[in-house]
């Protein structure tokens, strides 16, 4: 069994999603509805690496050390 985060989808732009953790089979489908209240979920796709930028060269200045801007 996987522990998978989930999320309320919220009727209005002020509501917040309330977030639960839910174990699943792996084969099993994502779910719709929160099994105990019916409430409409959504599984979150956490992970990844993202945009990021290329590193410093090391005499750039920044960073942690004597020059660098800690």
């Amino acid at each position: 069994m996987i522990t998978y985060l989930y999320e309320t989808i919220p009727a209005s732009c002020c509501e917040e999603p309330k977030h639960y953790e839910i174990q699943q089979a792996i084969s099993d489908p994502p779910l719709s509805k929160h099994p105990e209240t019916g409430e409409a979920i959504r599984r979150v796709v956490l992970g990844g690496f993202g945009a990021h930028e290329p590193a410093k060269p090391a005499d750039s200045g920044c960073g942690c050390g004597p020059s660098g801007c800690c």
